[in-house]
């Protein structure tokens, strides 16, 4: 590829699956031209300006030793190509992004097609958009990137270029959660898109439908006021503002326009629709409408035309075939059933129109008719506003489309609802004048004052603005997940473990001390009336009563066999069950005489600890540990580099919390309380499973919580005091919703 020197200033690289070109293979060469559009219009001058990158796909299989074309440069704006094979045309253009997304996204569900290969293809192509734009630009570059067929490139390009702020817009719907999780890969399209710092949809509906999914699919806390995703430690902003048109442009094409001429008899009311071929612009529901109109009222025959103007589109695909069959036979049947004397109901064309040409049409319509069953935005319908230069006409539109929240003082109608339709087309046509007008010049106001370029600023600026969030501490992270569960009750039970948790992890069990800082945030904890605080430790009770030394704390040694408290004191039976058999175990463990083992005989269970034991001994010590367990018949568990000798009884530390509290509060413990547990063992696990679906659980580990049962993970000990003080302050009251 030919590069040109780019300005100094940081260049924009806008990534969309196409270049904006018309493309030809020719016998001469590759010939472009191009594109003309609203969005092509105003960026290209922003990036001519700054300096920039367009990266996409020139519409063209590349074949295979073929050099790729690439469209010259202009001025400051650059264009690298992305060549795809034929092969991964059809996976990831044809098949999983039109075959899978589109009519996942636009509700038609029995049209979604699941293919693991699609999937993998369309994965596999994202991360080569992404490649090309890492490539590209400076490492604090704006990336902005477009629509469904590219929602992996944020993520494939955060890997690649961390610093890179990342701005993503989706050009059609967002569907609700319970169609969107109908896809095997919603959480993995939701990880790409939440890779970018900024992600925008057109309407406040498609955003909110999109936090909902992280907050349910991905467990993400979110922020809907602020409009803010929490996800891996960073702060996504997630907005809505509705694209537009170049509108001095329509408005210029509109007024140099050439006068239609055709052959429809004269006093005849123009009724139009422009639409891509495609299932999801209801045009068979609106043809079946006018028909309706027709039929209900009869003095409109010979009086009205509907022209629909049809684009081809995928046109070797079979649905689409079958569609544009289906369309052709119900005009003819309609058409023959009402023609009379030189006038037909339905004018239909199916080309490709040019800009002027369109134009001309929207400024001598009378009333458009712009149905789409589902659509993200609907640039038709703006710019038929914006060729009435004239201030008449009306617009009647799908409430299904995104441009209905904004053009309010259109005709809204059910496109499903054929006679709805058609009762507002006879609205339309008898519509005094002064209303025509008021709602036009309405129409006109609005599409006038939010154009493409405002749309295109709004999106520069927020993305700029975007990605400079503090990123969440662990803490800050853990917290926002907990305060909305935690205000939905009015007393919090906060379960500690203590080794590990409380405190760091150290040589030897006697060693451990818990600082100043954790002293103080128990006892803060302890004088809060709304938190009930139990430690919850492999420890001796005595033993764990002298290591924390906080009054009216509730205190559960020996992994739950011993529990001491405010109102509770509970040993549990096979303490002296079993404790002849214990005493044995400990003996038999110490005269195995192992060098830095130690043997710790509590008052419910025996601790056998190697962490001071030659690494390459362990195993085979170990072994030898658990062969007397078993002549014992007692049970084992598991610590970090222990082995904790139990009675053989089901009974553990999720049994000791779940007794704990219905002790406390009584069977309906549930409806009065949210238990917390924090743990860093092993042993805490049995506490994380015990309390699933009931409370919520932090594991304490470095490396997150990926092959633990707990829900949260904190890095360290001090970050539980945070924690702790936290809720001890009562951080989390009036956060329900």
């Amino acid at each position: 590829m030919t590069e040109t020197q780019a300005p100094p200033s940081t260049p924009l690289i806008v990534v969309s699956n196409r270049l904006p070109f018309e493309v030809k293979r020719e016998p001469s060469g590759v010939r472009f031209a191009r594109a003309s559009g609203g969005l092509v219009s105003a960026l290209a001058p922003v990036l001519e300006a700054r300096g920039g990158v367009w990266v996409g796909w020139t519409g063209i299989e590349q074949i295979e030793g073929e050099t790729p074309a690439v469209p010259p440069a202009d001025g400051g704006l650059r264009y690298r190509t992305v060549p795809l094979s034929a092969r991964e045309v059809a996976a990831y253009y044809g098949g999983f992004s039109n075959g899978t997304i589109w009519p996942l996204f636009h509700y038609f569900v029995a049209r979604v097609q699941i293919e693991t290969a699609t999937w993998r293809a369309y994965d596999r192509v994202n991360a080569r958009f992404a490649e090309a734009a890492a490539a590209e630009g400076q490492a604090d570059s704006l990336v902005w990137i477009h629509d469904y067929q590219l929602m992996r490139v944020p993520m494939h390009l955060r890997r690649l270029a961390p610093a890179r702020r990342i701005g993503f817009f989706l050009h059609i719907p967002f569907p609700a959660a319970d169609v969107f999780r109908i896809l095997p890969w919603s959480r993995e399209l939701m990880r790409g898109m939440l890779a970018a710092d900024l992600v925008g949809f057109h309407i406040p509906e498609y955003a909110d439908h999109f936090m909902h999914c992280a907050e349910r699919l991905l467990g993400c806390d979110i922020d809907r006021g602020a409009g803010l995703v929490h996800f891996e430690n960073r702060e996504v902003s997630v907005q809505s503002w509705p694209i537009s048109i170049d509108v001095a442009g329509v408005e210029a094409l509109a007024a140099q326009a050439e006068p239609i001429t055709t052959d429809a008899p004269g006093g005849i009311t123009r009724i139009l629709g422009v639409d891509r071929l495609d299932y999801t612009k209801g045009i068979a529901e609106r043809i079946y409408a006018v028909e309706r109109l027709l039929e209900t009222h009869q003095e409109y025959r010979g009086k009205v035309q509907f022209t629909q103007l049809m684009v081809p589109s995928r046109e070797r695909v079979a649905e689409y075939q079958a569609l544009k069959r289906e369309i052709d036979e119900l005009v003819g049947r309609v058409n023959g059933r009402f023609s009379d004397r030189g006038w037909s109901p339905i004018r239909y064309l199916f080309r490709a129109v040019s800009p002027a040409e369109l134009a001309a049409m929207y400024r001598e319509t009378d009333i458009a008719l712009v149905t789409p069953l589902r659509d993200g935005m609907n640039l038709v319908a703006k710019e038929f506003v914006a060729c009435r230069l004239d201030g008449d006409g009306v617009l009647i539109l799908s409430e299904m489309a995104g441009a209905s929240y904004e053009l309010q003082e259109a005709v809204i109608v059910n496109p499903y609802d054929v006679d709805a339709v058609a009762a507002a087309l006879a609205r339309a046509l008898e519509m005094p004048e002064d209303e025509r007008r008021a709602r036009m010049t309405a129409l006109r106001a609005r599409v006038r004052s939010h154009d493409v370029h405002v749309w295109v600023k709004w999106f520069l600026d927020a993305a700029a603005s975007a990605g400079h969030h503090r990123p969440l501490s662990p803490v800050d992270t853990v917290r926002r997940k907990l305060e909305h569960w935690l205000a939905g009750r009015a007393r919090v039970a906060l379960f500690l473990d203590f080794d590990g948790t409380l405190t760091p992890i150290v040589p030897e069990p006697s060693l451990a001390v818990l600082d100043e800082q954790g002293r103080q945030s128990l006892l803060l904890a302890a004088r809060s009336p709304n938190v009930d605080v139990a430690v919850v430790s492999g420890r001796e009770l005595a033993d764990l009563r002298d290591k924390v030394g906080v009054e009216g704390l509730t205190y559960v040694g020996d992994h739950g066999f011993e529990i001491e408290g405010p109102g509770i004191s509970y040993r549990h039976p096979a303490i002296q069950q079993y404790a002849a058999a214990l005493d044995a175990v400990a003996r038999d463990l110490e005269q195995l005489g192992v060098g830095g083992a130690l043997v710790e005989r509590k008052a419910a269970t025996v601790s056998y600890h190697v962490r001071h034991v030659p690494e390459g001994e362990r195993s085979a010590v170990l072994r030898r540990v658990v062969a007397i367990i078993r002549r014992h018949r007692l049970r084992r568990s598991y610590g970090k580099q222990s082995i904790e000798v139990r009675p053989p009884v089901e009974w553990h530390k999720g049994l000791a919390v779940l007794y704990l509290l219905q002790k406390r509060y009584g069977a309906e413990w549930a409806s009065a309380v949210r238990p917390l547990y924090i743990g860093d063992d092993t042993t805490d696990e049995d506490a994380f499973r015990s309390l699933r679906g009931m409370g919520r659980s932090v594991l304490v580990a470095s490396d997150g919580a990926a092959a633990s049962a707990a829900d949260y993970a904190l890095p360290a000990p001090d970050s539980v005091h945070q924690l702790i003080r936290w809720i001890a302050a009562g951080g989390f009251a009036g956060a329900a919703r």
